[in-house]
């Protein structure tokens, strides 16, 4: 992994989130230029900063760092929302996913 991956990452992540670099900057308690300060390539988050901002977008840091996974917080609130379903619904739910990647192979 590069410092470049590091950069792109947050950026598409902070994109599919929806939020802005001067508004993800003020939310997580930095100065307005803090996210484009990463994205230029003038600065790196420090690790605790970097856990941080892991858990503002809604991703793992393994998520982060799993360049196949296109749509880590999509995948996070499924997760999430599959935690409280009941065995019956769940196996549906396993059902219309096998089916969807079945027909995406096509």
């Amino acid at each position: 992994m590069s410092e470049q991956y590091i950069r792109d990452r947050i950026s598409e992540l902070r994109i599919k989130k929806g939020v802005s670099e001067y508004k993800m900057s003020l939310d997580l308690g930095h100065s307005k230029s803090y996210i484009q300060s990463i994205s230029s390539g003038k600065s790196l988050p420090s690790l605790p900063e970097f856990l941080f901002i892991c858990d503002y977008l809604g991703v793992t840091p393994k998520d982060f760092f799993d360049a196949k996974q296109d749509e880590p917080i999509l995948v996070k609130e499924l997760y999430d929302l599959s935690k409280t379903m009941k065995s019956d619904d769940l196996h549906a739910l396993v059902h219309v996913a096998k089916r969807l990647n079945a027909n995406r192979n096509v």
